[in-house]
């Protein structure tokens, strides 16, 4: 699996930039982003939960390689875990993290882009609640996540003159939440963005 990312990401790489068009010459900016998170966790690569929803927010820096190829580093705040519900209620796993992309941009011409890159995360805090609908059996309970995660991160988007990004991204996650099960994170990001 991680040999066919690695394969994928590399031709992809190698083909858009021979067929990136010509742009104008482009000066490194930082800016701010946010937007909705719909999060959820596979288990085993083999199932996957209802789906969390929440925000990030955070900081980012591009600096241009060449006319069409940047390179993004970020540091956000992103709400993630997953919902499962079922006839007895809804349980709800809330795992915050700060997040960290390093995302490899494409511009395909002066203003679509694809990016791909990877990504490490620290959990700094985490919930696990069961709604019952009858406030008598509503529970909170702790467990134990990993405080690391890491994956690699897909997407597109437009960026205006202006200096506005509108952006979707899918965060594959590779590392193991818990020690059973094989739970990584997967998240879909969208995103709007605003160079300082």
């Amino acid at each position: 699996m991680k040999k066919t990312i690695l394969t994928i990401v590399i031709g992809l790489t190698l083909i858009l930039s021979s067929i990136a068009q010509e742009s104008t010459d482009r000066s490194s900016t930082a800016g701010l982003k946010g937007g909705y998170n719909l999060a959820a966790v596979s288990y085993d690569d083999d199932s996957e939960t209802g789906q969390r929803h929440g925000f990030h927010i955070g900081f980012y820096g591009e600096s241009f390689l060449s006319k069409a190829v940047a390179l993004q580093l970020e540091v956000n705040y992103s709400q993630q875990g997953y919902e499962l519900k079922d006839g007895g209620g809804t349980f709800t796993q809330k795992l915050n993290y700060i997040n960290l992309p390093v995302m490899l941009k494409i511009y395909l011409d002066t203003n679509f882009f694809l990016e791909v890159g990877p990504q490490v995360g620290l959990a700094i805090s985490h919930k696990e609640e069961f709604d019952s609908n009858f406030n008598l059996f509503d529970t909170s309970q702790e467990f134990d996540p990993q405080n690391f995660d890491w994956g690699v991160n897909f997407g597109g988007g437009f960026k205006t003159d202006t200096g506005v990004t509108i952006g979707v991204r899918y965060h594959s996650g590779m590392g193991d939440i818990y020690d059973e099960g094989n739970p990584k994170n997967r998240v879909w990001q969208f995103s709007i963005g605003f160079d300082l």
